[in-house]
């Protein structure tokens, strides 16, 4: 108990400093119920983290040599795209980064596509919804191969 009154009586003096409320929070333990209800120490259990998972869909793709420099540019109509189809949580697209060559970097591909969705449920809605299909079908001509990556993580929420 003397350790959390030091922390909050540390806490407000940053406060009154001026150092802001983010350090603040960061030093306080969270107010709960439960907290209140506490007679020892060894009982609490500080949460300074709560974790979710959420679905991310990675896709690289490389593109048909010959194309114009245009043609490529204009292929992220196809992401453009994608992003209108419902439930998406977050959608990024991008090219290869010029970063520096290392072994395990494998900057050959042209685009990269991050889907994020907040059940396997949207993810399947995604898979088989008529904007996906169709623009695969629209701008398939356009690349010679595609890796997809699925994957369940876990996302910390500070």
């Amino acid at each position: 108990m003397e350790r959390r009154h030091f922390i909050k009586q540390a806490g407000a003096a940053v406060a009154l400093a001026g150092v802001g409320g983010g350090v603040l929070a960061a030093c306080s333990p969270p107010a709960s119920n439960q907290e209140n209800s506490q007679t020892s120490e060894t009982q609490e259990k500080p949460v300074t983290m709560q974790n979710n998972e959420v679905i991310t869909h990675y896709v690289l793709f490389w593109l048909n040599d010959g194309l114009s420099e245009q043609e490529i540019s204009d292929f992220a109509g196809f992401f453009e795209e994608l992003k209108t189809i419902p439930n998406i949580k977050s959608l990024h697209y991008g090219r290869a980064a010029a970063t520096h060559p290392r072994e395990v970097v494998d900057n050959s591909f042209t685009y990269n596509l991050l889907v994020f969705f907040d059940s396997m449920d949207e993810i399947n809605v995604y898979e088989t919804h008529p904007i996906h299909l169709g623009a695969i079908e629209k701008y398939s001509k356009f690349w010679n191969k595609v890796v997809v990556h699925d994957s369940v993580l876990k996302q910390a929420v500070v």
